[in-house]
């Protein structure tokens, strides 16, 4: 059964039980009051006929029918009673509604209580049938109970009037029922429409995908209400923020959790916010911040995505050396080109020993770079980057040599390869664009490359124009660039900074300015120790 035949199936029996109880419960109810209304209208008429000073002095009268009946028929017709039956001590009737039973005696036999001076309210049967009265002695001058008031009102007049109640209830438990069924089909649609026609196993499994969806990214994600209180929290923002998963976080203010968000801000003003850098515990985060609307476009929150920048930028780093590689396979491809393009000439021109010797001295050429590179260098990734950058080299006009005293087959498996190459690249794209600014002097960059003893030692040399004593200390900052508006520029240092201290290494430079730049990084090795 669907969710919307469910409510309205539910709410409509709950109105119907409602109403038979309403029903049940107010029928009863309005018969008791009736009763008791009616008993003290008669109660009260009984005892005001009892103290009127011509019904008592009456009494006195050799017929007080002639002037009892009169009165009390009078009264009984303006109060709408069956009867008011007045009676001496023998119970002889000096009145009655029908004149041919005065003189007889009072039916009943609920006089005795009355006649010891007490006003009660019965119920009996009398010549008129079945009837609920109130009755009250008649006293004389001495306070001596000489006769009765009986007043009146049938129970076939009461039960009329009960029934006549019954059609009122019964109308307006009708009107209940029906506008239960109309108040039961508007909340069913309203509450299908709130959760966009969903049924419950279906938000069941959307909440679970929506867990498993937020706990497998690696950003941290954090959503907050309209009052800025936490709505959702990942497990990758619990440990970004420092705190325990078992710690309840959803509920708690934003602002108590972390200060000066900015997200309370998106929240009032509906604009989102992207790459924004934000610190938390010292460290930088990318930050997203982007609102949440409803189906009326009105804000009803906020949420924010946080990731190390630090994480962006390796990956930005990682982009960057796959592009050098494939800029120096380009370079690589253009190389060789001309080449066959020189060979091709030599031939046409029918140079065909100078071919061969320039063949010749190529193959030794790159064979014996190849071999010194397979030989020296045992990681093949490490091998190729640095051929890609021989390459490049080639095509930017930069002598770039490898010391030919280079080895470095020695690497420990626990020291990350891609750290090694983020090292390697950024120290020769560093000594690259050092030396590019030279102008009237050549563009040389030497590297060299040791695992002798317990450390492993990557040294790149440059002959650019040298780094500042006051820049010394800023180059390793991040975003600090020498390089103007480059893109990536001031990044590149600090990766450098970043992969060392994973691998518990440190970096050292000597630069001169017009001279050049020496870097030297040394790396424990570990293993073996």
């Amino acid at each position: 059964m669907r969710l919307q035949t469910k409510l309205m199936a539910g709410i409509f029996v709950l109105v119907i039980l409602i109403g038979l109880g309403f029903e049940a419960t107010f029928k009863d109810m309005m018969e008791d009051n009736l009763k008791e209304s009616k008993g003290h209208q008669a109660l009260a008429i009984a005892k005001a006929v009892a103290n009127m000073p011509e019904i008592q002095k009456a009494f006195l009268l050799p017929n007080p029918s002639t002037v009892i009946q009169p009165i009390a028929e009078q009264i009984r017709k303006q109060v709408d009673a069956e009867f008011i039956v007045v009676g001496n001590r023998q119970e002889i009737r000096y009145s009655h509604p029908n004149a041919k039973r005065l003189g007889k005696k009072m039916m009943g036999g609920d006089n005795k209580a009355v006649f010891k001076g007490k006003a009660i309210i019965s119920e009996s049967v009398g010549t008129l049938g079945p009837s609920l009265r109130g009755k009250a002695p008649i006293l004389n001058d001495k306070n001596e109970v000489i006769g009765v008031v009986s007043v009146g009102f049938l129970q076939i007049d009461i039960q009329k009037e009960i029934k006549r109640l019954q059609g009122k209830i019964f109308l307006y438990t009708s009107l209940l029922l029906v506008g239960g069924l109309v108040a039961a089909i508007l909340i069913s649609f309203n509450i299908k429409k709130a959760i966009f026609g969903l049924e419950p196993r279906e938000i069941a499994w959307m909440y679970q995908e929506k867990h498993a969806i937020l706990e497998s990214i690696h950003e941290g994600i954090i959503a907050i209400d309209a009052d800025g209180d936490i709505t959702v929290v990942n497990e990758t923002a619990h440990k970004i923020l420092g705190v325990p998963n078992d710690v309840l976080l959803r509920g708690k203010p934003i602002e108590d959790v972390i200060k000066h968000t900015h997200l309370l801000q998106v929240v009032q003003t509906g604009l989102a916010e992207y790459d924004r850098e934000f610190l938390i515990e010292g460290e930088v985060f990318v930050v997203n911040r982007i609102p949440i609307f409803d189906k009326r476009q009105q804000v009803i929150g906020a949420v924010a995505s946080l990731r190390k920048k630090s994480e962006l930028s390796k990956i930005t780093q990682e982009l960057s050396n796959v592009k050098a590689y494939a800029e120096g396979l380009r370079a690589q491809t253009h190389e060789y080109s001309n080449k066959l393009y020189t060979l091709l000439g030599l031939i046409q021109l029918g140079s065909n020993q100078e071919a061969i010797d320039f063949i010749s001295k190529e193959v030794n050429v790159t064979q014996g770079f190849l071999h010194f590179i397979t030989q020296e260098i045992g990681d093949p990734i490490l091998a190729g980057f640095i051929l890609g950058k021989v390459s490049l080299a080639h095509e930017m006009r930069i002598e770039f040599e490898i010391d030919p005293d280079s080895s470095f087959v020695d690497i420990p498996r626990s020291i990350n390869r891609d750290s090694i190459v983020t090292i390697v690249g950024n120290l020769i794209n560093n000594a690259f664009d050092a030396v590019k600014e030279n102008i009237d002097k050549e563009k040389k960059v030497t590297l060299f490359l040791t695992d002798l003893g317990r450390d492993l030692i990557i040294e790149v040399e440059d002959n650019g124009n040298g780094i500042s004593a006051e820049n010394e200390e800023r180059i390793f900052q991040r975003g600090f660039s020498t390089k103007g508006g480059q893109n990536n520029a001031g990044i590149g240092l600090s990766l450098v900074q970043e992969s060392l201290e994973g691998l518990d290494g440190y970096l050292t430079l000597s630069s001169e300015e017009g001279v050049g730049t020496v870097f030297t990084v040394v790396i424990p090795k570990k293993e073996g120790l």
